[in-house]
């Protein structure tokens, strides 16, 4: 229960401050920042709890480089996309919802999702899971910076979600259109399913 309260938690932040930055527009810089750095810091508070996913994406990689038991990986999923609708909730409570999402270009908007969504799940079974790099203390920076990074890159493109549970909250705010759903499902968790493969393939040895 404690780590599905702190998937809940974390998820619920990353997506509040997508709406509150997101929906009333405003500087291109703003949001970016925002949403990596709400990103890093709910990294570092529930890392401890849960390994601090939020995205079940990240989740997938996580098992599939073995460091997830396949029967926590409901409870985490359902945590993280409750979490999410929850926030979106709350951000339209507070800023109203988007007036519409424009429709995504299919093909540049599944590249720009499966690759930020990899780089994303690459830096985290890196910073986060790997022998070498256990005990550090930037694995929370890396993680939240990936996510800005991503956002600033191809946010004009995709919207930047790189996340599935993201995916499924943000149309509830007007981001997305509901039938454009299919391609961030579809690209992030692929992104998310190779950086595992490329994980393992590059370090055989940590196991």
């Amino acid at each position: 229960m404690k780590k599905f309260i702190s998937e809940f938690i974390g998820t619920y932040f990353l997506v509040l401050t997508i709406g509150l930055t997101v929906i009333p527009g405003g500087s291109d810089i703003l949001a970016p920042l925002a949403i990596g750095s709400v990103l890093m810091v709910m990294v570092y508070a529930g890392g401890h709890i849960s390994g601090a996913h939020y995205n079940p994406a990240v989740t997938l990689a996580v098992l599939m480089r073995g460091r997830c038991a396949m029967s926590e990986v409901p409870m985490y999923m359902i945590a993280q996309i409750l979490g999410a609708i929850a926030a979106a909730f709350t951000a339209m409570f507070f800023v109203g919802s988007a007036a519409s999402a424009a429709s995504l270009d299919v093909g540049k908007s599944l590249v720009a999702e499966f690759l930020f969504t990899f780089a994303l799940c690459y830096v985290v079974l890196n910073v986060a899971t790997a022998k070498s790099t256990s005990g550090n203390s930037y694995y929370g920076l890396a993680i939240g910076f990936v996510v800005m990074v991503g956002a600033f890159s191809v946010g004009g493109i995709s919207g930047g979600a790189f996340n599935p549970a993201v995916a499924l909250s943000v149309p509830f705010m007007g981001l997305l259109n509901w039938n454009d759903i299919w391609i961030h499902l579809a690209a992030d968790f692929a992104g998310g399913a190779f950086a595992a493969i490329m994980f393992n393939m590059l370090n055989p040895d940590d196991k």
